[in-house]
């Protein structure tokens, strides 16, 4: 009931109240992006959602397109620039997501949403209990250090929350995140670490820890 009715209502609708309210802030980065890249100030990307549906997030670009002499795009840390540096520390990027909870793609809470290739590198099973639930703006693994944990524990933090959700933890995690992003605590300045596949000993410890702490059977 909380889960698929509750949930994205009340997400709904404090995104709606939300987006009215920071409307000023969203203008004001928004003209700032255009000034310093010359470009759209927005950063649309598919991504895997609620029971395997794709749909486009969208962020405010923190990085430019800068190539090599061969084309190819340059190194995140060398694409950032002061503006984008700074909505990424500070967390504002993240703000358009706002408009995706609106639509129902994405929760407050949840499990960070993948891009597509990524769902291939992981276990049938660890998948679809991933995507049981709507991706989040925020989730357990992001108030227990973000970026700055091993990647195969935040694959069990996502787990430990869709198998345990509640309005109770959604707000502890809402509250625990407040914290964390005014403290800029295991903030990571290059782009989200996505890794497109799990390499072999990484797996073997994603495994070993799931098992350990009971969350599902491989």
């Amino acid at each position: 009931m909380y889960i698929h009715i509750c949930k994205p209502f009340l997400g709904s609708l404090l995104a709606g109240i939300a987006l009215i309210i920071l409307i000023p802030l969203l203008l004001t980065v928004s003209v700032l992006l255009v000034l310093s890249t010359g470009k759209s100030p927005f950063f649309l990307q598919t991504r895997v959602g609620y029971r395997g549906r794709l749909f486009k997030i969208i962020k405010f670009k923190t990085m430019n397109d800068r190539k090599d002499e061969n084309g190819q795009l340059l190194p995140d840390e060398q694409r950032l620039f002061p503006l984008g540096r700074f909505l990424r520390s500070s967390s504002l990027d993240e703000l358009p997501q706002l408009i995706n909870i609106l639509k129902g793609d994405m929760a407050f809470v949840g499990p960070r949403p993948w891009i597509p290739s990524q769902m291939a590198a992981f276990p049938p099973n660890y998948c679809r209990k991933r995507c049981s639930v709507r991706p989040g703006i925020t989730g357990m693994a992001q108030i227990h250090g973000r970026n700055g944990i091993p990647f195969c524990r935040r694959l069990c933090y996502d787990l430990i929350y869709v198998q345990n959700v509640n309005l109770r933890m959604d707000l502890s995690l809402l509250f625990q995140t407040a914290r964390t992003v005014v403290i800029r605590e295991g903030i990571q300045q290059c782009n989200e670490a996505f890794q497109s596949k799990l390499g072999q000993n990484q797996r073997q410890a994603f495994i070993q820890i799931m098992q350990s702490w009971q969350v599902i059977t491989l």
